[in-house]
């Protein structure tokens, strides 16, 4: 490829992002998912002035990249290498909440499919590592090389929702070892028959495969639970995904987080005591127009929810306050200052008190 395209990056969704979120001047949001900066980069410039933004990425190329890109953005950018299953901690840590939105873009970062060596695609023969970090142990090759051919068959079925499944783990325990992306890619396209269409064969497989490798599902999960408590009323979080597995967790997430009580429908009175703590504000999801598919082949799959932060004032921002001050003794051994529930107090009660006017478009 051209070293046009590795140096360019273009944010999915970007506008629609802005709008969603409902960035205003003096606003304090999280991009779970810094990537190239993109999105980070258009948040600062819509929350200025006064705007802040914590930025994590478990990708330590993903952060360096960004702090090049946002680093005119001086004291408003807040930068962290760390995965954004570990949300709850981070912003405790550095006393960054609550926020008024949260951004999750599930997408993979050009530079990451572009660039050899990481192993996320089959366009470059590269080891079969796919880690969004270092640190993490499992690997690819671990994943190919060891584990049982119905395991396989099964990790490829769920998270790649590939037809073939049983017959490329078949395949691919025949011909072990497999050490590069290219292998991997050559014994896929013998399992499946060769290209049928436009989609490579192996793309699916090496969905799965990197799915599993970065708990991705799980982490999202958890994830979505602990952006939640983090925001203010009237707070908006924000997701980008790209394949239906991630689209539905984000789907069933807001539509339970929506509804006062969760019961089955024979049980007649309300037991399970769960209270709506979101509305959702995207009740049809938000894909890109032509023009920008045109523009951005990759943005073509990328869907779009938003969800707005419903909170009880008098209740259940003690609630919030209470957790939050409950994690952190558990991290750091002690409480926070008394004065941290009376700063998160006012901080919803204003944010309550300024919606109709202040805080509308």
């Amino acid at each position: 490829m051209g070293s046009l395209v590795k140096t360019t990056h273009i944010p999915v969704l970007s506008r629609e992002v802005i709008e969603t979120l409902g960035v205003l001047p003096g606003g304090r949001y999280i991009d779970c998912t810094l990537g190239s900066g993109g999105h980070s980069q258009a948040i600062l410039e819509h929350s200025f002035p006064g705007g802040q933004l914590l930025g994590i990425d478990a990708d330590p190329d993903a952060v360096q990249r960004s702090e090049n890109k946002l680093k005119s953005f001086d004291k408003s950018v807040l930068i962290v290498n760390d995965n954004f299953v570990n949300l709850r901690d981070i912003c405790v840590k550095l006393d960054f909440f609550p926020v008024h939105g949260i951004l999750f873009d599930l997408g993979l970062a050009s530079p990451q499919l572009e660039e050899d060596g990481r192993g996320f695609s089959f366009q470059h023969d590269a080891p079969l590592d796919m880690r969004f970090s270092p640190t993490q142990r499992t690997t690819a090759a671990d994943i190919v090389n060891t584990y049982p051919e119905i395991e396989l068959a099964r990790i490829i079925k769920t998270y790649g929702e590939e037809i073939h499944s049983r017959q490329i783990a078949r395949y691919i325990v025949q011909k072990r070892p497999i050490h590069t992306t290219g292998q991997l890619a050559e014994i896929i396209e013998q399992a499946t028959g060769g290209r049928h269409g436009k989609i490579h064969p192996a793309t699916r497989t090496f969905q799965a495969l990197r799915i599993v490798v970065n708990h991705e599902m799980e982490n999202l999960e958890s994830a979505l639970s602990q952006a939640v408590s983090l925001l203010g009323f009237g707070g908006k979080i924000v997701v980008i995904s790209y394949h239906s597995l991630e689209d539905r967790i984000v789907k069933h997430f807001f539509q339970k987080e929506s509804k006062d009580c969760l019961c089955p429908p024979e049980v007649l009175k309300c037991v399970c005591g769960h209270k709506a703590n979101l509305k959702i504000i995207t009740r049809r999801i938000i894909t890109p127009a032509f023009a920008e598919t045109e523009m951005n082949p990759r943005s073509r799959s990328a869907k779009l929810r938003g969800a707005e932060r419903i909170i009880t004032p008098t209740q259940q921002y003690e609630e919030a306050a209470e957790q939050l001050n409950c994690s952190v003794g558990i991290v750091t051994g002690h409480w926070r200052r008394p004065g941290l529930i009376e700063k998160l107090r006012k901080t919803f009660l204003s944010m309550q008190h300024n919606k109709p006017t202040g805080h509308q478009k």
